[in-house]
């Protein structure tokens, strides 16, 4: 089968590799129908991910076709339409049963897909802990609809969440890439008072002014006094950073109010450094790691009754055969691309 494969730092591949097969009776094989490339891929290209393992398969923001399944698998079956979650959890360890399934303990558990496992920018893709890592597709639900739901769209749904938003908050959103996009789609569901979304980027800038005109948007430029003058009490109450800059880290609790939270949604190719005094007496609630997803289940009912929509974000679509040409356009930023979707299907 057709793969695209991380060779070396710097360099994917495509490249044949045989079908996967079970290797344990909770596992199952996914016939890809859609994946998408994610900025996580290439943070692998770049070298920023240390675990990612040469020779495997990158990807892992998939839908398909449930083709087989182990002998302990009971909630998906043969020809199940389904998302493919980000995360493999064993449903078993402490962290699996407190809901903190990023942190699963399991060999396989966590960022595996893609990373230390082969994922799923390829023609077929072994799931471990099918049971846990796959969920059905409603059948009013398409592929390109849910093609999100096991990744950026379950780290906005997740870092909404966990920021307690309430209908008083003034909420700033810092970047408008894909994830971004999602999680300002997922902050929306919570109905606050304003949301600000911070973007450098012009063409993402009118992206959301024409989709979203009750959304505020604003150039980090002129961020920090922007949100001073459109806000209660002198700052935003929660700011969520998905940018990934050591700027767009001081910005965000820069931005905050005194006692407001911070969430960091983003993956940083460096270390960032939290400069403690210039920060004293603001009392910030910083809340930081990688996306926990365990509400899949709930994000494609929320497709299904229309209250989330994604397709949008689809703005490119490639055969696996032209992936290169499709990472060109992703990384360079191209066309106005916000996301790619790969088309695995033979």
């Amino acid at each position: 089968m057709l793969t695209y494969t991380y060779v070396s730092k710097g360099n994917f591949e495509l490249r044949e590799k045989p079908k996967p097969v079970l290797l344990n009776e909770r596992d199952a094989i996914v016939r890809v129908t859609l994946a998408s490339i994610c900025s996580s891929d290439l943070h692998i290209k770049h070298g920023s991910v240390p675990r990612a393992v040469p020779g495997i398969t990158v990807g892992h923001e998939m839908v398909g076709i449930v083709e087989e399944i182990g002998s302990a698998v009971t909630n998906v079956k043969v020809g199940d339409r389904v998302t493919v979650n980000v995360k493999t959890f064993c449903g078993e360890c402490f962290f699996c049963k407190h809901g903190y399934v990023n942190n699963c303990t399991d060999k396989n558990g966590g960022w595996a897909l893609g990373c230390r496992i082969d994922g799923g920018q390829a023609e077929y893709v072994r799931v471990p802990f099918a049971d846990h890592g796959l969920n059905k597709i409603p059948d009013t639900v398409s592929d390109r609809q849910a093609l999100f739901v096991g990744d950026v769209l379950a780290t906005g749904f997740w870092a909404a969440r966990i920021s307690e938003i309430t209908e008083d908050d003034t909420v700033l959103i810092i970047g408008a890439g894909p994830t971004g996009f999602c999680t300002l789609l997922c902050v929306m569901l919570k109905n606050p008072k304003r949301i600000i979304v911070c973007e450098k980027d012009e063409s993402r800038i009118k992206f959301i002014n024409e989709h979203y005109p009750e959304v505020l948007t604003v150039s980090p430029e002129g961020c920090a006094d922007f949100v001073l003058k459109n806000s209660d009490h002198g700052g935003a109450d929660r700011v969520l950073e998905v940018a990934g800059a050591s700027s767009t880290f001081r910005l965000a609790w820069e931005c905050a109010r005194p006692n407001a939270i911070v969430t960091v949604v983003a993956l940083y190719d460096e270390a960032q450094t939290l400069p403690l005094p210039d920060m004293y007496g603001k009392n910030l609630i910083f809340k930081t790691g990688g996306v926990d997803g365990c509400d899949c289940d709930e994000t494609l009912e929320l497709i299904a009754q229309g209250k989330i929509n994604t397709e949008p974000l689809i703005t490119h679509t490639y055969p696996l055969s032209k992936i290169e040409e499709a990472y060109d356009i992703f990384e360079n930023k191209k066309e106005n691309v916000i996301k790619v979707a790969v088309d695995c299907r033979k």
